[in-house]
Formats: structure tokens, C-alpha cells, sequence
């Protein structure tokens, strides 16, 4: 995937002008796939293996230099892949603002210093009390995962594709948040890092209470708790600063801010059709409930979910004429979250979109079913 980057970003330079935004925006697909992938895997073993170097540690009550070094790189990797994986999602979404390399750095500094507060509260409560640790972390762990279905999130094409993703993203909760859903994200934020708080706060109590005296010192103790709980709040402070001062939709409580997710949307040009989209498509989701059933009678209506026409519908005389070629219409809504392009379009489709690509003079155009009046991706980036 990394060489394949490379490749995209190459052509992405060398091609001519007119196929310079079909491979930047291919590019800029795989590197959002590949930095979920990396973010997944980061959490996956690096944060297991930075609890048990500090549980070591704590036990014996002894840093080696190669273990500090250790736990400090697993530390850094999963905040930086948090920042990093955030930063790359919205550059690569046309309808979301970028965000600065400040408010990345102030990103990694919020997840640095609260994962470190969590990880250090689950290496003390782990020193003393495994059986009961690993009970903990199986249960916050099956909390997080229904708590994340229930919020019905649509980044897989199959219902249990989905709740395997939904089980893995459960693991990242184990350790910071993780924005998984399109909306206004300040008040599960709230609620998780309440959670969080008290989880840490009855971890460190409960350690504090039953360490051991003979290996750790009563001052060496007190300094491990303040530790953690100046770690938290830091990792807290940063991340108002970021919300209420770098946040790319601009701050969380100005009057023009759009909040923590949504932006308002900036008029259409002059001229241009009200229902074009510019923007390449991003990943197909699946109908919904209410979006199946629909209005009396409009199922027996609705044409096949994937359907090529050999030539647009006559367009209106108001509306500037449009370049003949073929359209695909796909009756499902359009999904506006780039996470698995992977799993774009089904695969079947995707080679009719390549053979009408290299067979046609002009780039096949998508339409996708809206509940409003259609929209129409005007050029088609494929992923393949």
C-alpha cells in the first residue's frame, strides 16, 4: 500500500493536467485506508505491550533504560497515529476543512497525555490485581462495542462486517476516544471521558490501597497517583485548546463555529447546477431502513441498484449542457465517509466502470439516489 502511494503520487505529478486530480485523489484515498490500517494495528499491539512494560516496571520498581525507550516509542506511536489518522481523513474529504499542523500537534499532545494516564492507571491496577484487571478490560471493552453498535455507524458493506469493525474499534476505546460517527460528537465525548475519569480514579485508588510496601515506597506511591492524575488533566487542557482554538471548523464556542463535526456548507457557484458534485466519490454505504422502504409504491419503481444508461437524461434548458457519456446510476444514497474505499462500489461494477472509462470518450459520470433531487459526481475517481 505504501509503494502504491508512491506510485499515485508520482503519476499524480507526472501525468497531464487533466489526469492530475484523478491520480492526487486516488492517492489521497489509499493514504486515508493506509493510516486506518496503521491506526488499527498501533492499538492493536502497541498498546497492549506499553501496559505490560509498565506493569513490569511498577513491579519491580526499576527502569532499564531500553524499557523506558521501549514504552516512550509505543506511547508516542499511538498518539501520533490518532492525530495522524484525523489529519489525513480530512484532507481527504473535499467538504470538510484541513486541518493545521497546529492543531495536529496540540492533538497529540491531548491523546499523549491521556492515553498516558490511562495506560499508567492499568499498569499499577495490573501489578497487583491480574485476574481482576483482565476481567476489567473484557468488560469496558464489551461495554465500548455495544455502545458503538448502538450507534449504528455504516463504514462496511455487510451487517457483520460491520460489527467486527465495531469490535475492533471497541478496543480503541479501551485506551482514548474515537470519533466513529458523523455528527455532533461533544456530548459522547463528554460521556466517555467521565467514564474514563472515574476508571482511572477507582484503578488507582484500588492500587494505592493494596501495593505492595516492601517494593515501593509510600512517596513513590503518592508520586505515581499525581502522576496520573496531572496527566489527565494536561491531556484534558489540550484538548479544549484544540477544540476552542484550532479546531478546523473553527472554535467550539464562537457563534460561527459549526460545533465539533458539521460546517455549513458554502453556496453554489453562480451558474453551476445546484445538485453537481465536484468531489470524487467516496465509500458506498447500505441502505438504511427508512431509505428501503421509502414512499408507498416507490420500490416497485425504483430501477436495479446498479444500472448503465448509454447516455445522460435530456437536461433542462436552464442548466448548461452537459459533455455526452455514459451514467451510472446507483440507487443508494452517496456515502460521505472515505474510511474503507476499499469497499467503494461491488466489484462486479467496478470493471464495467473501467471498461467504460477506457472505451468511452469522456469519464463515466455517477448518479446516486438522494432524498432530495439527485446528485451527480461529474468525474468518476476509481480506486481499483
Amino acid at each position: 500500500r505504501y509503494l502504491r502511494t508512491l506510485y499515485l503520487g508520482l503519476q499524480s505529478r507526472w501525468q497531464a493536467e487533466h489526469r492530475r486530480r484523478h491520480f492526487y485523489w486516488r492517492m489521497m484515498f489509499e493514504s486515508a485506508d493506509i493510516n486506518m490500517l496503521r491506526l488499527l494495528e498501533t492499538f492493536l499491539k502497541s498498546a497492549p505491550q506499553l501496559v505490560l512494560q509498565l506493569s513490569i516496571m511498577v513491579q519491580q520498581n526499576s527502569i532499564e533504560p531500553l524499557q523506558g525507550f521501549s514504552a516512550s516509542a509505543s506511547l508516542v506511536s499511538l498518539a501520533w497515529m490518532i492525530a495522524s489518522y484525523q489529519k489525513v481523513l480530512r484532507d481527504s474529504r473535499e467538504d470538510k476543512m484541513p486541518m493545521s499542523y497546529k492543531g495536529a500537534v496540540v492533538q497529540i499532545l491531548w491523546h499523549l497525555f491521556t492515553i498516558a494516564a490511562r495506560a499508567i492507571a492499568f499498569a499499577l491496577f495490573a501489578s497487583v490485581f491480574q485476574l481482576y484487571f483482565g476481567i476489567f478490560i473484557v468488560t469496558h471493552w464489551c461495554i465500548m462495542t455495544f455502545w458503538i453498535i448502538q450507534g449504528e455507524t455504516d463504514f462496511c458493506m455487510s451487517k457483520w462486517e460491520e460489527i467486527i469493525y465495531n469490535m475492533v474499534v471497541g478496543i480503541i476505546y479501551i485506551f482514548c476516544w474515537f470519533n466513529v460517527k458523523e455528527g455532533r460528537s461533544r456530548y459522547r465525548m463528554c460521556i466517555y471521558y467521565i467514564i474514563t475519569l472515574s476508571e482511572n480514579a477507582a484503578l488507582t485508588i484500588l492500587w494505592f490501597l493494596y501495593y505492595d510496601r516492601k517494593t515501593t515506597s509510600d512517596f513513590d506511591a503518592l508520586i505515581l497517583v499525581c502522576v496520573v492524575s496531572s496527566s489527565f488533566a494536561l491531556g484534558i487542557f489540550f484538548m479544549f485548546i484544540y477544540y476552542c482554538l484550532l479546531h478546523p471548523n473553527g472554535p467550539m464556542f464562537s457563534p460561527r463555529g459549526g460545533g465539533c463535526i458539521f460546517r455549513q456548507r458554502p453556496a453554489p457557484a453562480p451558474g453551476s447546477p445546484a445538485d453537481a458534485v465536484t468531489s470524487p466519490p467516496r465509500s458506498l454505504p447500505r441502505t438504511t431502513g427508512g431509505e428501503r422502504d421509502g414512499a408507498p409504491g416507490e420500490r416497485d419503481s425504483c430501477v436495479p441498484v446498479f444500472q448503465v444508461r448509454p447516455c445522460p437524461p435530456p437536461a433542462p434548458a436552464a442548466r448548461a449542457p452537459r459533455t455526452e457519456g455514459p451514467v451510472i446510476r446507483i440507487d443508494l444514497p452517496r456515502k460521505k465517509y472515505p474510511a474503507w474505499d476499499a469497499h467503494f462500489i461491488d466489484r462486479r461494477l467496478r470493471k464495467t466502470i473501467l471498461a467504460l472509462e477506457y472505451a468511452s470518450p469522456t469519464t463515466p459520470r455517477l448518479q446516486y439516489r438522494t432524498p432530495g433531487a439527485p446528485q451527480e459526481v461529474l468525474e468518476y475517481e476509481t480506486t481499483v
